[in-house]
Order: structure tokens, then sequence, then C-alpha cells
């Protein structure tokens, strides 16, 4: 069973805008470059990286989210109180 893992996210305002960049992403786009251009995230910064975390430390949506994905998904649009969500999975532990 997975104890950690290492993710990185894209947080925005809009669900729309979620979708648009998900789009974007799947066609090509970094998910790091997006995330350094649009998160409102500090993580943004470093290209969304969270490092790497266990169950309890994210809110329940997101971890949920996060600890679905397999290495190298990306998720549709999360919803948290902070906003809108993508989230790549870079690595279990």
């Amino acid at each position: 069973m997975t104890t950690e893992i290492r993710a990185s996210h894209i947080l925005v305002k809009t669900e729309d805008e979620a979708k648009k960049l998900y789009d974007e992403i799947i066609n090509g786009k970094s998910f790091a470059d997006a995330a350094q251009e649009v998160s409102l995230c500090p993580s943004g910064q470093n290209g969304g990286d969270l490092g790497f975390f266990g169950k309890g430390m994210m809110v329940k949506p997101f971890e949920d989210a996060a600890f679905a994905l397999e290495v190298g998904e990306i998720s549709h649009p999360v919803e948290t109180q902070f906003g809108w969500h993508l989230i790549q999975l870079t690595d279990k532990a």
C-alpha cells in the first residue's frame, strides 16, 4: 500500500479555467510551465511541485483525487475550498 505520494498541482479560481488548462496540458503543454504561468499557489514557482505527502496532510477532495492517480497521470479538475486544482502524480513511495 502506498503511504506517500509526490504530486504537483495547478490552482485556479474557476472550473472553466481548470478545464481549459487540462485540455492544453493533455494536448502537449508542459504541466510545470502551466503551473508557473497561472497557478495561484506559491508552489507554481516550482512547477507546482508539492513534494511528498501522506494521507491526512491535504484537504480530502484533493487527497482522494491525488491518491487515485497513477504516476504521470493528470486529474480532471478537482474543487476544494481553495479553488480548482489539476493534479499530476509524479511519484509513489
